[in-house]
């Protein structure tokens, strides 16, 4: 039967990966592992039962394939020697199981890390998780050969992740034959014990599909041979493999349990950067009769899509605008010698209690396809950026919230209270956008591709005469990776209280059942979302020359102001505003960046410069509100800000 099965893998393999058998036989390494990706799907094509058994008994059927794959090897290498061609004998060729596409990636077959349960146990089961821990990399005795006493035969035995990996004799001799030989004394083979690299990482299930109130749970997976340290630490993964169990370590006065423990066959990365979110044609549709609507009035569309931010919060136009910003971010840009600028915002929002900061916070983790939430102290060992730990006396590393967040958004509530080891390392966190580790021994770089979105409150009263970073207890070079800062100041205003109030009131008395879909008055979170995602992935906007000009003049104009800033005002200044400006081209729909956008830029960098800012039309962030003219009261600032440019030569 199971000779019948591997003639019926190695057709299926001459048949179907030609191609790959040639490239391996071809490269000049014999001692490497190699591996051969198959299809699940076109198992099931060609040969459904050998699919089932395969589906059903991976250990046994896997070992069938990776023998059937180096006897298709052998027949590729003596066709290319036939043919005068140069081949090498590869000693080590693994089959790894591609499932995308087949009926494995069905719930029974495809289940959340946190569903695991003893029915699969044996099977070839697919999980999709996050990968929260990765070991360092071991050398693992794979197998060796014993030969029967009575008989003389060879047999291979494997060690047992049951038993954490220690090899047991079996009780009487395992060889096949006509007449059993019933030999019980067995006499290891010199120099044939195979090694094996080895790896464990730790992966956990996805926040974002869990519910409110649900613990995300995780699962160990075993990495060997040519899977090893593919992934790190917070990527996006889908392992296939076999789930057994192995003996957790003896521990004092702690129950000694069997913990599940996925092996894998195949592991690959999501590309977690690439929108998930499904945006069809009739919802593009939408967005560009939207803008055809609002040709005339284009500012006045923006509004009616930044007013869909965290509707439940009344007006704050100013940060509400910054948010946009934010989550669109700028583009990427890649110099010459291969600096890479970041493309992704920071914001920052310092403000008294009870002016909704937590509010956009939880909103903008919503927006994003990735997003964690935490606060500043941070919800593990682990923190905002990475820490060693010990598990079951090996060192690991751990993920924090900013590795976590990667290529998504990293909400702060309580920025300031972060942990000392946190402080030192968010700065290249923040703007190289990776962290790079020194500890027990494990030394790597990490990315950090992340939106860092902050908020904290000031500490005691806020002093408008003492710059920022006395007022927040924040370093300087730390906020000067801000992008946006803005100080919400709860003041008295009467007027503002009476609106605010009415406003709250009014809300309380709708109908909760209200049609929000209509594009033109208010934006419902689920449209906002695919917004924001497909312009980040469609335009990437350009710098006009009046932006240019624009720009260039209002930084040199920082520069040489009375009130210079040294903390905020630095190259980082110049690269935040040609992010803001290509953010707000993006959200505007369009592919070039114009003086409108850079005059926004300019705009949200004065609201957030408190104490260096050199246009008066700027008022408390938090009393900003929604005009009905949008348009012509751009046409006023726009006027303000360009007379006070006119200082700059040449401009």
């Amino acid at each position: 039967m199971e000779e019948d099965c591997k003639q019926a893998m190695l057709s299926f393999l001459l048949c179907r990966h030609p191609e790959q058998l040639l490239s391996i036989a071809s490269s000049p390494d014999p001692n490497l592992h190699y591996p051969l990706f198959i299809h699940f799907a076109e198992l099931i094509e060609d040969y459904p039962r050998i699919a089932q058994f395969l589906y059903a008994q991976p250990k046994t059927y896997l070992q069938l394939f990776d023998a059937a794959v180096l006897s298709a090897h052998n027949i590729i290498l003596e066709e290319m020697t036939k043919n005068k061609e140069s081949g090498l004998e590869k000693k080590f060729i693994h089959v790894r199981i591609n499932i995308s596409g087949s009926s494995l990636e069905f719930p029974e077959t495809f289940p959340s890390i946190g569903r695991v349960r003893v029915q699969h146990y044996g099977i070839l089961l697919t999980l999709n998780g996050i990968v929260i821990r990765s070991g360092a990399i071991k050398m693992h005795e794979g197998e060796r050969d014993y030969m029967c006493q009575k008989c003389k035969n060879s047999f291979p035995v494997y060690p047992e992740v049951e038993a954490r990996n220690s090899i047991s004799l079996p009780s009487i001799c395992p060889i096949q034959q006509s007449k059993p030989c019933g030999g019980t004394k067995f006499q290891y083979i010199e120099n044939t014990i195979v090694c094996h690299d080895y790896q464990e990482i730790k992966i956990q299930e996805s926040t974002q599909v869990l519910g409110v109130g649900a613990i995300p749970r995780s699962i160990l997976v075993i990495l060997k041979d040519d899977l090893v340290d593919v992934v790190k630490a917070g990527d996006d993964v889908i392992v296939t493999g076999l789930l057994t169990a192995k003996w957790s370590p003896e521990l004092r006065d702690v129950r000694c349990d069997l913990d599940p423990v996925l092996i894998a066959n195949n592991i690959r990365r999501i590309n977690e950067l690439k929108s998930e979110i499904d945006i069809s044609d009739d919802i593009v549709k939408k967005f560009k009769q939207f803008w055809v609507h609002f040709k005339d009035s284009p500012l006045k569309g923006r509004n009616a899509i930044l007013r869909g931010i965290c509707p439940q919060v009344f007006g704050l136009f100013t940060v509400k605008l910054a948010v946009a910003l934010t989550l669109i971010g700028g583009v990427q840009h890649v110099d010459a010698s291969g600096t890479r600028i970041r493309g992704e915002a920071h914001l920052l929002l310092v403000g008294d209690p009870g002016t909704g900061k937590s509010q956009f916070l939880k909103f903008s983790a919503k927006l994003s396809n990735r997003s964690v939430i935490t606060t500043g102290l941070g919800s593990t060992s682990a923190g905002l950026t990475v820490t060693a730990v010990k598990d079951g006396g090996e060192w690991m590393l751990e993920a924090g919230a900013l590795v976590l967040a990667d290529g998504g958004v990293c909400c702060i509530d309580e920025f300031d209270s972060m942990r000392e080891h946190d402080r030192a390392t968010i700065h290249e966190a923040m703007e190289q956008q990776t962290i790079s580790v020194a500890k027990a021994g494990l030394v790597t770089t990490l990315s950090t591709r992340t939106t860092v979105f902050g908020a904290t409150n000031p500490k005691g009263q806020y002093d408008p005469d003492q710059p920022l970073s006395v007022n927040t207890t924040l370093s300087g070079p730390l906020l000067s990776r801000f992008d946006i800062v803005l100080v919400l100041l709860d003041t008295k205003n009467p007027d503002w209280d009476a609106v605010v109030s009415s406003h709250i009131l009014f809300e309380a008395e709708l109908d909760e059942t209200t049609n929000n879909e209509d594009l033109v008055n208010s934006w419902p979170l689920p449209t906002l979302k695919r917004y924001i995602n497909y312009v980040k992935e469609h335009f990437k906007p350009v710098l006009t020359r009046e932006a240019e000009r624009v720009i260039s003049s209002y930084y040199q104009l920082q520069r040489k102001s009375a009130t210079y800033n040294a903390a905020r005002t630095t190259v980082r200044m110049l690269e935040s505003l040609i992010r803001l400006a290509q953010a707000h081209a993006r959200l505007m729909f369009r592919n070039e960046v114009t003086q409108l956008d850079a005059i926004t830029a300019i705009l949200c960098i004065e609201s957030s410069m408190t104490t260096s800012a050199i246009v008066d039309c700027i008022g408390n962030a938090l009393h900003s509100n929604f005009t009905d003219n949008p348009d012509e009261e751009y046409t006023k600032q726009e006027r303000l800000i360009l007379e006070k440019l006119e200082s700059i030569d040449d401009f």
